[in-house]
């Protein structure tokens, strides 16, 4: 009997390889993709707020990643709790 479930190489690659998958294509998302709108490129370049220490702050568009992210975890989490309760899994 083992004392930890993840001793083998299977596990560790199974749980590894989607966790590096996601932050690689979430990084390549926020980098590449915006809801683009007339306006996005002066908002992008245009300050709109300066604080000390060389802060700058822009009203740049928000990435549609993390309208993706959220949703998906909005998505998940509603549906999970549904399950739940529907099957009686005890947790």
């Amino acid at each position: 009997m083992r004392y930890f479930e993840l001793l083998g190489i299977q596990h560790l690659v199974m749980y590894l390889f989607p966790a590096l998958a996601f932050i690689v294509i979430f990084i390549a998302g926020l980098r590449y993709s915006h809801f683009s709108q007339k306006d996005s490129e002066e908002r992008e370049t245009k300050i709109i707020e300066r604080y000390p220490g060389g802060i700058e702050g822009r009203n740049a568009p928000f990435p549609l990643v993390l309208y993706l992210t959220i949703a998906g975890t909005i998505i998940w989490l509603v549906t999970y709790i549904i399950l739940i309760g529907v099957l009686g899994v005890k947790i």
